[in-house]
C-alpha cells in the first residue's frame, strides 16, 4: 500500500501527463505519442488509486477492472470508425451514472456515521471512505453536500442525455427534434424543482431529496436532448463530452480524490471550449443548444426546383482528366462505406499527373469533430493537403472540380439561401461555386438531419450514384 505523499505525487505525474495528451492530439504527427502518454497517465492513476491508503476488498476490485478490461477490448475491437460518436456519447453515459451511484453512496455513509455518533457508538472500525467523514468538521460535511448534490445532478442529466445521443447518433432514435407538451417549460420546472429539492437536502439531508432530483435531473437530461436535432448533435457530442468531465470532477471532490478533480475539470473545460468551437462553426449560440429544442425548422421551408442529373464513372474520369484543380469533401457517407483508401489511391494518382488535389474539412464532418481527419489520416492521405474549411472556402470559385463523397448538411446552400432552414446560417462548404461538382450518393434521399439538399439540383451539380467505395474504385478503373 502507498502511502497518501506518494499517492498525490502520482496524481500530479498522471495530471501531466493527461495534459502532455491532450496538447499532442492537435498534430497529426504527435497524435499517436499523445495517446501513449494518456494511457501511462491512466495506468498510473488506476495503480495509485487502488494501492492507496484507505482501500480494501480489492478481490472485489480486481474482479470488476477485469470485467471491464475484457468489455472494453471486446467493444474497441469491435467498433467501427463510423461509430465512434455513438460509442462516445455511450461512454459519457457511464461516467454520468458512477457520478449518481457515488453520490447517493456517499450520502448513505454519511447518514451511517451521523448514526453511529448519535448513538454514542465508537467510530474506530470504520475503514475507506467512512472513516473518512468521520474526520471531518460539520464545515466540511456541509461542502460534502454540496458536491454530492452537484455531482448526483450533473451526472444524471449526464446519464439520460448521453443514452438519447447515442440512440439519435445509432439511428435507433428519430434524429428530429421532439418534446412534450410544454417544451421548455418543462424544463424549467424540473430544474427549479431540483433547487428547491437540493435546498431541503443540505438544509435536512436524506436520501429521499437526492433520489427526487436524481429521478428529475434523469428527465432534464432525457427532454433535453431529444429537444435537439440531428443537424446539432455533433455540439451535443461534445457538450455531453464537459458534462461528464464536470460530473468527475464533482466525484473527485466527493471522494477527496485530487486526480479526479484535475482530469474531470481537464474534460469539463476542454468539452466546454469544443462545444463553444462546434457552435461557432455551425452559427448556433451555445446557450440555445445547451437549453436544447434547436436544430428543429422554423417555418415553411424554401421549394427546390429542378432535377437531379445522374452521371457515370466515365464522365467523372473525363472531368478529372480534364481539371487542373480538384476539392475532395469527405463526410459520414465515406466513413460508412470505408471508401478513405480508394479516395487517397485517387489523389495519389491525380496529382502524380500534376493536378492540384486539396480536402475540404468542415468542422463536424462525420457527426464528430475531426472524424474525417482520422479516416484520412489512416488511409495516408498527406496531411499537409487537408485543410480546414475557413482555409479552403474562397477557393472553390477557382476550381474545376468537387467531389463530394457522402456529406449533404455541411454543403448546403439552403444554410444561405433559405431563412426557415433548421440549418439557416450554418457555415457550410461552398462547393457549388466550383465549375463542375461530383456528388457521390448512395440515393436520393436527405442527410442524416432530414434536410433537403438544393445543391444536388443545381446545374453544375453531378449525381454518382451507389456505395462510395465501389464508386470511387470504379472511378480508378477510368483513371489508371
Amino acid at each position: 500500500m502507498f502511502a497518501q505523499p506518494l499517492v498525490t505525487s502520482a496524481a500530479v505525474a498522471a495530471s501531466v501527463l493527461f495534459i502532455l495528451s491532450l496538447g499532442g492530439l492537435s498534430n497529426q504527427e504527435s497524435a499517436k505519442r499523445a495517446v501513449w502518454y494518456g494511457i501511462a497517465g491512466m495506468a498510473l492513476a488506476v495503480v495509485f488509486t487502488a494501492l492507496g491508503p484507505g482501500v480494501s476488498n480489492y478481490g472485489l476490485m480486481l474482479a470488476m477492472v477485469l470485467v471491464g478490461a475484457a468489455i472494453g477490448t471486446v467493444v474497441a475491437r469491435r467498433v467501427e470508425m463510423t461509430q465512434m460518436p455513438q460509442l462516445v456519447a455511450a461512454l459519457h453515459s457511464f461516467v454520468g451514472l458512477a457520478a449518481v451511484f457515488v453520490g447517493l453512496n456517499a450520502e448513505m455513509e454519511r447518514l451511517r456515521v451521523a448514526g453511529l455518533r448519535a448513538a454514542g457508538e465508537s467510530l474506530d472500525d470504520l475503514a475507506a471512505f467512512a472513516a473518512r467523514l468521520a474526520t471531518k468538521t460539520p464545515t466540511e460535511i456541509a461542502f460534502l453536500q454540496v458536491e454530492v448534490v452537484l455531482g448526483v445532478f450533473i451526472g444524471a442529466i449526464t446519464f439520460t442525455g448521453s443514452v438519447v445521443a447515442f440512440g439519435k447518433l445509432a439511428g435507433k432514435l428519430d434524429g428530429k427534434p421532439a418534446q412534450l407538451p410544454g417544451g421548455h417549460l418543462l424544463n424549467a420546472a424540473a430544474a427549479l424543482a431540483c433547487v428547491v429539492l437540493a435546498v431541503y437536502y443540505l438544509a435536512f439531508g436524506g436520501m429521499l431529496p437526492l433520489i427526487a432530483i436524481t429521478v428529475l435531473a434523469l428527465f432534464i437530461g432525457y427532454h433535453l436532448i431529444m429537444g435537439i436535432g440531428g443537424a446539432d448533435m455533433p455540439v451535443v457530442v461534445s457538450m455531453l463530452n464537459s458534462y461528464s468531465g464536470w460530473a468527475a470532477a464533482a466525484i473527485g471532490f466527493t471522494l477527496s480524490n485530487d486526480l479526479l478533480i484535475v482530469t474531470g475539470a481537464l474534460v469539463g473545460s476542454s468539452g466546454a471550449i469544443l462545444s463553444y468551437i462546434m457552435c461557432k462553426a455551425m452559427n448556433r449560440a451555445f446557450v440555445s443548444v445547451i437549453l436544447g429544442g434547436f436544430g428543429g425548422a422554423s417555418g415553411p421551408q424554401m421549394t427546390v426546383e429542378g432535377e437531379m442529373v445522374a452521371t457515370t464513372a466515365d464522365e467523372v474520369a473525363v472531368a478529372l482528366d480534364d481539371a487542373d484543380s480538384v476539392v475532395i469533401v469527405p463526410g459520414y457517407g465515406m466513413a460508412v462505406a470505408q471508401a478513405q483508401g480508394a479516395v487517397s489511391e485517387l489523389t495519389r494518382r491525380l496529382r502524380a499527373k500534376g493536378k492540384e488535389v486539396r480536402f475540404a474539412i468542415h468542422p463536424v464532418a462525420g457527426r464528430l469533430p475531426g472524424h474525417m481527419n482520422v479516416l484520412l489520416a489512416e488511409a495516408k492521405v498527406p496531411y499537409d493537403i487537408v485543410l480546414e474549411m475557413d482555409e479552403i472556402n474562397d477557393d472553390f470559385s477557382d476550381t474545376d472540380v468537387a467531389i463530394v463523397i457522402g456529406s449533404n448538411d455541411i454543403v448546403n446552400p439552403a444554410a444561405q439561401d433559405d431563412p426557415n432552414s433548421p440549418i439557416a446560417g450554418m457555415p457550410v462548404l461552398e462547393v457549388w461555386k466550383a465549375g463542375t461538382v461530383i456528388v457521390c450518393k448512395r440515393g436520393q434521399g436527405t442527410g442524416y438531419s432530414g434536410i433537403e439538399n438544393p445543391l444536388f439540383f443545381k446545374d453544375n451539380a453531378r449525381m454518382l450514384y451507389g456505395d462510395a467505395k465501389k464508386s470511387i474504385d470504379e472511378l480508378l478503373t477510368k483513371t489508371g
